[in-house]
């Protein structure tokens, strides 16, 4: 094999080369824009569903009494001798960071009730 073949050859690799990592940034660009949707489709679905849970027949107080709220946590159930901060999780879901800490300040009795009049 002659130089003139060699580089040929070289020059033909470098360009396959640059093809595959063009094709391969494309796909990645793909691929993240999907896994996001999905994230987003899920989050969505999760917020649905969220509103429905004190109607399912495992709720354990009267649905009638649950204002739904989203974030940071899904609701307040208002009952006649207690009033409760309720988060649904499915599966092995966690709480965030910011439920653990509403958790933290419930469980140190660091919850109050303050009346503002305006005007």
């Amino acid at each position: 094999m002659n130089f003139e073949n060699i580089w040929w050859l070289v020059l033909i690799l470098v360009l396959l080369l640059i093809i595959s990592l063009s094709i391969n940034s494309r796909l990645y660009k793909k691929l993240s824009k999907e896994k996001f949707r999905n994230r987003s489709q899920s989050t969505r679905y999760g917020q649905l569903t969220e509103q429905f849970m004190p109607l399912l027949d495992s709720y354990p107080w009267n649905p009638s009494g649950f204002k739904f709220l989203g974030n940071p946590i899904d609701g307040i159930q208002f009952e006649n001798d207690r009033i409760v901060l309720v988060e649904f999780k499915t599966a092995s879901s966690k709480l965030s960071k910011t439920q653990r800490e509403i958790k933290n300040l419930v469980d140190s009795n660091k919850v109050e009730f303050k009346e503002i009049r305006l005007g």
